[in-house]
């Protein structure tokens, strides 16, 4: 791709946008920038104007189709966007930031997706990777833009977290193993169908050879029927039965007959975690690192910030964060993987999918109440009433949603922010909700000291 003086439109200057600016800027190309939550003014944005970016308004970005080379969009803009389909009725280029870092990082690539467990799997990679004493770079949707990975060798290792979203603008990926975990109902209040999505997670095999590896989840219909529309080698992992690549046997974790490790010498639980371990071992396999190297590697693997973290406990209370579960099934795998009754804190941003089934897990769980907030309350409770499930609460805000639960909780219960919803009605990230629910738990602990200590 030529860049010297062309025309981009930098469209959601977030961490990718801004990655993606900065290495257009480096390589010399007229860069456009513009974000409907950011102004102009924001010391991001001004350090990129301070370089030559120049702002667009609102009000220009469909005509600046007509000046533009092509169209850099961050994963947060849907691709039906009036912008991009200005842009693309102009028969101009539409990509992302990890479209532009596919065309140049040189490191051998891991794409791991899914709809749930990319994060887990991505950093259980890295450890045993940091354990074989490789260089490498965990990147794409964890968070550090892909194009960071352009500073790594031939010799190392980029181990990229690639969503669906990330996948309606990249085209060029080609990674040597394409992991793919599970596709469940998720993210169609962007993308409509079962059919769109489960096109667009495929899409992460579109341009493997003979030469690459398709790592897909056995016990995944969807994911295994993936094997069918590629040419790469495609290794299975499972947790029900024997497969052409890594397994659960009994309680050990093996590869091809060859025992990995034990299950209990995993730190992290439930089934989710394990199957998450199996698609590392697969991978780490077909890289040939040694048994033991990935074993001493998944045993250091302490978990990820909020997905199912015990926060502390107050009062014989425990509260849990699992913010990161934005979809019905990851709070599925959340409620399966508790051992004491709990109070489920549910509700957010609704993603366009239906929540009886989640209800119906409920029923057969240890939750003993659920505290339904935010956006899609109602649509919750009515769910929640039409399963026959009725130990419900209903309020708006997440603050008073935590305080009733942490009132309803008794002594040897749980309390599990597990909200199978997106954070965008109150927050700004996943991230940002579970950290406020951290601090709603730090300051209820510091009330009972201070009140522990008034009674002595």
């Amino acid at each position: 791709m030529y860049f010297y003086r062309q025309n981009f439109l930098v469209m959601g200057v977030s961490r990718s946008g801004v990655a993606a600016a900065e290495f257009l800027l480096d390589e010399k190309a007229n860069v456009f920038l513009f974000d409907e939550n950011t102004a102009f003014s924001d010391p991001v944005c001004a350090s990129l104007l301070e370089r030559g970016a120049k702002w667009v308004e609102k009000d220009d970005l469909v005509k600046a189709a007509e000046d533009m080379y092509a169209l850099v969009l961050s994963p947060g803009v849907p691709i039906d966007h009036p912008v991009p389909v200005a842009f693309k009725k102009k028969g101009k280029r539409i990509l992302g930031e990890s479209e532009l870092a596919a065309l140049f990082v040189k490191a051998v690539t891991l794409g791991v997706t899914g709809t749930n467990g990319k994060t887990t799997t991505v950093t259980m990679m890295g450890e045993v990777l940091k354990e074989w004493g490789k260089k490498y770079l965990l990147c794409g949707n964890i968070g550090t833009p892909y194009l960071a990975a352009r500073s790594l060798s031939e010799e190392d290792f980029a181990v990229a977290e690639i969503s669906s979203f990330q996948m309606e603008t990249l085209s060029s990926f080609y990674p040597h193993i394409a992991c793919v975990l599970n596709v469940t109902e998720d993210h169609l209040n962007r993308h409509y169908t079962m059919e769109n999505y489960i096109f667009l997670k495929r899409k992460i095999l579109k341009n493997l050879t003979e030469s690459e590896y398709a790592v897909l989840n056995a016990d995944d219909p969807v994911v295994a029927a993936f094997a069918e529309h590629t040419k790469a080698n495609a290794v299975f992992f499972s947790l029900e039965r024997e497969v052409d690549g890594a397994y659960l046997s009994g309680t050990e974790l093996c590869y091809r007959g060859e025992k990995v490790m034990d299950i209990e010498e995993l730190f992290v639980t439930g089934k989710h975690n394990v199957l998450n371990a199996l698609a590392v071992i697969a991978m780490a396999r077909i890289l040939n690192i040694p048994a033991d190297v990935i074993r001493n590697g998944l045993k250091k693997f302490k978990g990820v910030s909020h997905r199912i973290e015990q926060v502390d406990t107050v009062r014989g209370v425990t509260y849990i964060n699992d913010s990161k579960a934005t979809n019905a099934d990851a709070t599925i795998k959340a409620i399966e993987s508790g051992k004491q009754e709990m109070i489920l804190l549910l509700g957010g941003k609704d993603k366009g999918y239906e929540y009886a089934p989640l209800f119906e897990k409920i029923k057969r769980s240890y939750v003993v109440h659920t505290v339904l907030y935010g956006e899609n309350r109602f649509k919750l409770l009515s769910a929640a009433l039409s399963s026959g499930f009725e130990k419900v609460t209903l309020c708006e805000k997440f603050d008073y949603a935590f305080l009733l639960a942490s009132l309803m909780a008794k002594e040897g219960q749980s309390v599990l922010l597990s909200p199978a919803s997106a954070s965008f009605d109150e927050f700004s990230s996943f991230e940002e909700r579970g950290d406020a629910f951290r601090q709603k738990v730090k300051e209820l602990k510091k009330e009972a000291e201070s009140a522990d200590t008034v009674q002595a």
